[in-house]
């Protein structure tokens, strides 16, 4: 046997409660009663009152109660099998790991904190199926779309700007992975998150954000950084930290482009955020986007399902409370 929710039975101290209150009201009235007439008396007062069918009864509700509480612990023996289907919201995200995403204007940098971020927004999911894309000069897919949590962090922890060998950002490359993605995936509301700084060395992200719409898919983007930037921090092999130079020798300072990734948002009829707050808004995105999506019917499959069983116990208490109700406190007297 087993209990579908044992966390009620912690009510049982109201039974320890009833018992003792029972306990305690039976010496009160015995001792009010020899207060009351002297003990030759008390037999002949007392002569029709039954203390044997008094504490009978309250043994009774006590046990009534009891067994009210075990039915609210729904105890569950036996099982059968149950065809179920799962119903889920597909998001996938695409992460800017180009080393602009190092510049610290975000602590601990973008990078970093885009991945605390996401970890958060894991924490919200129930059920849910979420993948990875990793971009820079080019894109891959890191995690595809699961429900296996701990597997998309581990793929997340991974990811670093060393992750993919081809420098530069190129966020349309990210939106046609997207694409590619769910080009086989049956539900109208298929979402892509996209963090980034929004610095596209390619330009030809507003072009796939048309090849975005026309796919059915809406792109959140979410910007990561400040629009006054902040220089790059990169570690030489050394291991000493230094400035991000470009080919002329020129220190590189990077950029929030949220021009360009409030273009992509409205292109596809998704939105644009500026991060903010440790979450970055991606909670809210998934709180008032993604969670009213049309959610996604995938696989069948046979669930074994536990009998429950609380109604034996109920309907027992039941039985008691018409047995307390039906025994008279007093007994025939000659």
């Amino acid at each position: 046997m087993r209990f579908g929710n044992f966390q009620a039975a912690h009510l049982m101290w109201i039974v320890a409660v009833a018992a003792l209150f029972y306990i305690l009201a039976f010496r009160a009235g015995g001792r009010a009663l020899k207060r009351f007439a002297d003990v030759g008396l008390l037999s002949e007062l007392t002569q029709g009152l039954s203390l044997r069918r008094q504490y009978f009864k309250a043994a009774l509700i006590v046990a009534a109660v009891f067994l009210c509480i075990v039915a609210l612990m729904r105890p569950q023996w036996g099982f059968h099998l149950e065809e179920v289907k799962r119903r889920v919201t597909d998001i996938l995200i695409a992460v800017d790991t180009s080393k602009s995403m190092l510049a610290t204007d975000v602590k601990p940098n973008r990078l970093a904190r885009s991945k605390l971020a996401i970890n958060g927004l894991i924490k919200k999911l129930r059920g849910d199926r979420i993948g990875l894309v990793g971009f820079s000069g080019k894109s891959f897919l890191f995690a595809p779309l699961t429900v296996d949590y701990n597997g998309f962090l581990l793929a997340l922890n991974d990811l670093t700007v060393n992750s993919i060998p081809v420098g530069g950002t190129d966020i349309a490359s990210a939106i046609d992975e997207a694409i590619n993605i769910y080009k086989d995936n049956p539900s109208k509301d298929k979402a892509l998150i996209l963090i980034t700084d929004g610095e596209d060395l390619q330009g030809n992200a507003i072009a796939a954000a048309e090849r975005a719409k026309s796919a059915g898919i809406k792109i959140y983007t979410v910007g990561v950084g400040t629009s006054e930037g902040e220089l790059i921090q990169v570690t030489d092999d050394k291991g000493g930290v230094k400035f991000l130079k470009d080919n002329d020798g020129n220190i590189i300072k990077s950029r929030l482009d949220e021009a360009t990734l409030e273009k992509i948002a409205i292109t596809t009829g998704g939105s644009y955020i500026k991060a903010g707050g440790a979450d970055l808004g991606l909670e809210l995105i998934y709180d008032e986007k993604l969670s009213h999506a049309e959610k996604n019917e995938i696989e069948e499959k046979m669930e074994k399902r536990y009998n429950e069983r609380f109604q034996y116990p109920l309907a027992l208490a039941l039985i008691l409370l018409m047995i307390e109700s039906l025994i008279p406190q007093r007994r025939r007297t000659g």
